[in-house]
């Protein structure tokens, strides 16, 4: 294999290694301005659009230890690399797709779990990372907003009897 190869293979390797996914599309029949409009889109949801030769991304999946999708890699293929929120980077494949038809998304791999394209989309109607994280947050700390509360309102309720009770003191020494 030539040299430049093994460069190109050793770059899809060591990104795909630091990505939590990875989506496989085909991009057949896509133009430039579309292709440019995606890669904005999936920017700004920290993910990147990249077109891979069929064989390169073979290798530099195998040399991942990635799932094997040699069934997926035909045609034009176009990977989906994010650094961190995968139901983003397919909400934008999803929002893009129904606007123009293309990408056509094929196969996914998650945590080292092959997904295939219905999985995916149902991972785009998520809620987005953060506010699964808040709704989580807002869940685990509500028990304990409560249990403060109720604590505190006996405690409250003496103080305002303590202060009635002087209050009224005070009225009959003057």
């Amino acid at each position: 294999m030539r040299p430049e190869k093994n460069t190109i293979i050793s770059e899809i390797k060591t990104r795909v290694d630091k990505t939590p996914f990875v989506l496989l599309t085909d991009y057949t029949g896509m133009q430039v301005p579309q292709f440019n409009e995606l890669r904005n889109r999936l920017g700004e949801a920290k993910a990147e659009f990249r077109v891979v030769k069929n064989t390169l991304l073979r290798r530099a999946l195998k040399d991942s230890n990635l799932p094997d999708l040699e069934s997926y890699l035909q045609g034009q293929s176009a990977v989906v690399l994010g650094d961190t929120d995968i139901s983003a980077a397919a909400k934008v494949l999803k929002n893009f797709t129904a606007e123009f038809q293309k990408p056509k998304l094929k196969v996914g791999i998650l945590d080292r779990a092959v997904l295939d394209a219905p999985q995916i989309m149902a991972l785009a109607d998520l809620p987005s990372k953060p506010v699964l994280q808040a709704k989580l947050l807002g869940l685990l700390l509500a028990p304990a907003s409560t249990l403060v509360r109720l604590i505190n309102t006996p405690a409250s309720q003496v103080a305002q009897v303590l202060k009635a009770h002087s209050e009224k003191g005070e009225t009959k020494a003057a």
